[in-house]
């Protein structure tokens, strides 16, 4: 191994141990933001005793399994959640920062990331509470924002299709919101879909959504016949949708293209308007 993969491979090292201390915050932001609690002023503690957690029981992933997965104080188990949120973060981080590359594209890779980090919130404070937290919408649209003005070399987007993203699917999505009285879509949904289609841009919005209907639909079937409920929350599969489009929409886009033909309709008719003239 030469000097410059090692000095590679210690920086996807790093950016992995960020990804989980980054995880770390987002357990507190997704137990807090519900509750309308400050996610700086007070100290994290034990949901069971609420005794204050030591500065050494905060190590990310590492400190859960030194306790077993239980309270010091008082040996309440410690929902393995917590590492789970901290490992997924800290994967997502790798595995995006592997497909953007970390030496030419740090930027964009960084935006995406940050956009998962929002995304994991938002997947599990749905799950939990059936709500979407706005401040968490509006940092995934100030992300796309940033995204336009400071990455177009890497990642061209005209300011048509930002703003068209950002209302190509919220705007049916408010329409049933209103329609249903919030019954079959929330607001939150729709903030949620606004906030990422500036961050996507259209038609990738369009596929985000597709995705999450596919999956939300499979695992919909999957809760209704384990639990008889039909009734669960659409803002995770959103959110997969979401992040999956983020990484891989150009991929996405050009097989969907190919796979229905639609590439060489469009080549077709720019041939023959150029022939025209």
């Amino acid at each position: 191994m030469n000097n410059e993969t090692l000095f590679i491979a210690i920086i996807y090292l790093f950016v992995f141990l960020f990804g989980i201390c980054i995880g770390s915050f987002l357990n507190v932001c997704i137990y807090r933001l519900p509750l309308g609690e400050s996610l700086i002023k007070s100290n994290s503690h034990c949901m069971t005793c609420g005794t204050p957690i030591r500065k050494r029981d905060l190590i990310p992933v590492i400190s859960w399994c030194m306790l077993k997965g239980k309270c010091h104080a008082c040996g309440a188990k410690i929902s393995a959640r917590y590492t789970v949120v901290e490992l997924l973060n800290g994967i997502c981080y790798l595995l995006i920062f592997l497909r953007f590359d970390v030496v030419s594209n740090p930027l964009l890779a960084s935006l995406v990331a940050l956009m998962t980090s929002a995304l994991i919130v938002v997947f599990f404070m749905d799950w939990d509470t059936q709500l979407i937290n706005t401040w968490v919408v509006v940092f995934i649209g100030v992300l796309g924002i940033i995204k336009f003005l400071l990455c177009q070399r890497s990642c061209p987007m005209t300011l048509g299709s930002m703003l068209l993203g950002a209302v190509l699917v919220s705007v049916p999505l408010l329409i049933i919101s209103l329609v249903s009285h919030e019954k079959a879509m929330g607001m939150g949904d729709v903030y949620l879909m606004a906030g990422a289609g500036l961050f996507l841009g259209a038609p990738n919005v369009l596929f985000a959504m597709l995705i999450a209907l596919v999956v939300g639909a499979v695992c919909g079937l999957i809760i209704k016949h384990s639990s008889g409920n039909s009734v669960f929350a659409f803002g995770p599969y959103l959110a997969i949708g979401i992040a999956v489009t983020a990484v891989f929409g150009n991929e996405i886009y050009n097989w969907y293209m190919n796979m229905t033909g639609l590439n060489e309709i469009l080549e077709d008719s720019a041939a023959m308007i150029s022939a025209m003239f």
